[in-house]
């Protein structure tokens, strides 16, 4: 099989990184973080890029990289610290305030969740990914996936449903 180029890389990063981003920022719930898990990932499929031809499913690799990392990371603990004698600017396009309550509510309510199981629901349920490529993602049966799927949206619904009715908008 050909090797991969550098110019699909360049592609494939352009195509699928504000999903990347996405995903990350659902996982670990703060864009800085994200940011880092991304630039992670992508350093890493980079270095492997010219030796993965034989992957037939480059998102599911990738979106392993990517799940892997935020694991890692959480395992390794808050060692890297950046002090600042400045403050970043915003990202542009802001949501509306509406939305902005609504994401916090929810990315409030992932955060709670412990790693394993917001990463099962992010895969499962952001990313639309089947239970065995999430098992896969994970290391672990399509059994723990299942029960840990249950278990987050136990504790998702507790959650909302604690919300006071004022916090919960009517989209309608």
């Amino acid at each position: 099989m050909p090797r991969r180029t550098d110019s699909e890389y360049l592609s494939f990063v352009r195509g699928r990184v504000g999903g990347l981003r996405r995903a990350a920022y659902l996982l670990c719930g703060d864009s800085h973080g994200a940011d880092d898990i991304v630039q992670e990932t992508l350093t890493k499929l980079y270095s492997r890029w010219p030796r993965i031809s034989h992957v037939e499913n480059i998102d599911a690799y990738v979106n392993t990289m990517l799940v892997r990392v935020f694991l890692d990371e959480r395992r390794r603990g808050w060692w890297k610290v950046a002090l600042l004698d400045w403050l970043p600017e915003r990202a542009a396009g802001t949501p509306p305030a509406g939305e902005v309550e609504e994401q916090s509510v929810v990315r409030t309510a992932l955060m709670s969740l412990p790693p394993r199981q917001r990463a099962v629901v992010v895969l499962r349920f952001l990313c639309d990914q089947p239970v065995k490529e999430v098992a896969q993602v994970l290391g672990c049966s399509e059994g723990t996936v299942k029960s840990q799927s249950a278990h987050a949206l136990d504790r998702l619904r507790l959650i909302f449903d604690d919300l006071p009715a004022a916090t919960v908008q009517d989209r309608r």
